[in-house]
Order: structure tokens, then sequence, then C-alpha cells
């Protein structure tokens, strides 16, 4: 079974050449290698290679600036993911994507569930769910998770930014009226792996063709509550030097933190068919953050 994989230099895709490895010979894309504005490009790429399986971990991901940007946003998240579904459809291939928790307007009281009306409030939002009917439409055989608050080592992340103001910083204002669940790369990277070897060896319950899943961790928090998190366990991790005490994190609301694209108040997923159907638990993102700070620990002392 050959994989194509595109966006390999991504949080996702970085952590996906490792856990798609042992499933066969795994082809690599980076922007370099294939820019996803360019849809004939992205065919013929496609076509010449003739994968068995399209992993498509490449997106649009800057929230804010999509706001500024729909055409490109739309053409990277809605219609090339549509190209990739319908040259899958012509190879009979499996197409694996990755959506957001930003499809959803963040209304409802309790996590969403996978067929929970959609709707949401930005330009990102928009071209991810595009994304995800195109793919539909296409008829190709299809995986797409849904995540959220995605975090690792490689790459822009909350995390980061939180260090790097906590550096800078001796107080910090974050958004506590925001509530969703922290994902670790690494763990969707595992997953998908999981999930690709029980569909080869047919033992997913659900037989359906175009399957669609939430994948996030266990415990949801708000930004502050995370932000919290991240610069306790850093201060207690050898090799980080803080300004910023968790205590000096003041909680405030979304009004005092305007954004040029609106985020739902509520991101919370409910993972409970993708546990169900693959004999999974979804983890505490805790662990994995904890060993992402001494990761970045070792780096920034030069190990």
């Amino acid at each position: 079974m050959s994989i194509l994989l595109l966006g390999k230099d991504g949080q996702v895709g970085w952590q996906l050449q490792r856990s798609l490895a042992p499933h066969g010979p795994v082809i690599t894309c980076g922007h370099a290698d294939c820019d996803l504005t360019d849809l004939d490009r992205l065919r013929l790429l496609v076509r010449q290679i003739g994968p068995s399986v399209i992993v498509n971990a490449a997106a649009y991901t800057a929230v804010d600036r999509a706001e500024a940007e729909p055409e490109l946003a739309m053409r990277i998240n809605g219609e090339a993911p549509g190209v990739l579904g319908q040259e899958a459809a012509r190879l009979g291939a499996l197409l694996v994507h990755y959506s957001t928790d930003y499809v959803f307007d963040g209304t409802k009281p309790a996590p969403y569930i996978e067929s929970d009306p959609t709707g949401p409030l930005g330009v990102y939002g928009v071209s991810k769910l595009a994304g995800e009917e195109a793919i539909r439409a296409a008829g190709c055989k299809s995986v797409i998770f849904r995540t959220s608050w995605v975090f690792g080592a490689r790459g822009g992340n909350f995390v980061k930014t939180i260090l790097r103001l906590a550096r800078e910083q001796r107080t910090l204002n974050v958004v506590s009226d925001q509530v969703g669940s922290p994902t670790p790369a690494a763990l969707i990277a595992t997953v998908t792996g999981i999930v690709l070897a029980m569909l080869r060896q047919g033992h997913a319950m659900n037989r359906e063709t175009q399957r669609r899943y939430n994948l996030c961790c266990g415990r949801p928090v708000s930004w502050h509550q995370f932000a919290h998190a991240i610069v306790d366990l850093a201060g207690a991790t050898p090799g980080f030097d803080l300004r910023l005490k968790p205590e000096a994190i003041i909680a405030i609301p979304s009004s005092e933190y305007p954004t040029a694209a609106a985020r739902p108040a509520n991101s919370r997923l409910d993972c409970g068919r993708l546990e169900k159907e693959f004999g999974l638990r979804m983890p505490d993102w805790q662990p994995y953050l904890v060993r992402m700070l001494q990761l970045l620990a070792l780096k920034q002392n030069g190990y």
C-alpha cells in the first residue's frame, strides 16, 4: 500500500510521517513540492503517484488572516480537498483529511457530535466546512477527522505563544469564556495510524465508505485554564526561565480581546463515535504537554 502525505512540514504532518511508515511506502510532500493553490499541479501529482491512500494534513490555518484572504483560504481548505477527493475516487483510493471544531458556531451547551448542524463563524471555518463537503460530493472513500486546539513541538501554536509571552511579561490577559480540548499533534497522528490499520483489517463496526469522526483529548478547558497549566508546568520544567507566574494570568471575556475572526465559545467535541468503533479512549492532554515542554527545554539548551 502506497501513501501520499501532503503537509509533511506541519504540526500534524510531521508526526504522521512516523505513524504512517508501518503501513507502506510514504511519499511526503510539503509546500515546496506541491502548492495547494495550484489545483492542476495537485491533480497531476496524485495521478503521477497513484497512491492507495492520500493523507491531507495541509491547510490554511491563519484564522484571523483568513478574514482578509477569503479566496486563498477557500482555495486551500475548500477547493484543494475536493480535487483530492475526485482523484481518490478515480483511483479507488482512501482519502484521510483533517477538519476543525470551527465548523460549529459554539452555541450548543453540550459537546458536539458529528451529525450536529454546522454554522461556522468566520472564513476559516467556512473554508474547512467547504472542504468537507467537497470531499463528500466527490464520492470517494474518506475519513475526515474534526479536531481542535492542536499543539506540538513543531510549528506555531498556542503553547509556544504563551511560553514566549511568559518570558517577556509579568502579567497576561487570556480569554476564559471559550472552551475546548487541547489536542497534541502526536495523538492525531497515532489515532490516524490505528484507524488506518483497523480499516485495512476490516475490524471497524462502521461500514460506511465516507466517515467523519471527532478526534480530540478528553478534558476540555478554557484558554485561560490552558495558559495557566502551560506556565505552571513550564515553571516546573528545568530549562525554562519565565518572568510570568501562573497566578498573574488574568481571566478576561472574549469581548475584551477582539479578534478579526469570531471564535466559537464551545469547541467541545464528543469523541464517542471514534472511541466505540475503534476501541479507543481519548487521553488527557497534560502528559503530552509535559513531554512537549521537556523537548522544547532540551532544544533551547542545545541538546
